[in-house]
């Protein structure tokens, strides 16, 4: 069972990625399209990606490993 559903994903917005004129090229492969100047992340790849991280975490927290989390942007 995934994580995250795509449907979650577009609810949430984190299709929308930065204004076409402010990326950042290494980002391109991750880049679906863009619309009225706003780059569209690619949701499936996200998906995917947020499913590896989910494993990876599990895995090392199962081991022991502790995480610390840190956040420095604010909400929108």
């Amino acid at each position: 069972m995934p994580v995250v559903s795509l449907a979650q994903l577009l609810e949430s917005g984190v299709h929308f990625g930065h204004q076409t004129r402010r990326w950042n090229p290494k980002m391109d492969p991750y880049i679906f399209t863009s619309r009225n100047g706003v780059h569209i992340i690619d949701l499936v790849q996200t998906a995917q990606y947020i499913e590896d991280a989910y494993s990876y975490i599990r895995d090392a927290a199962d081991g022991g490993q502790k995480f610390l989390f840190v956040g420095t942007k604010r909400q929108a």
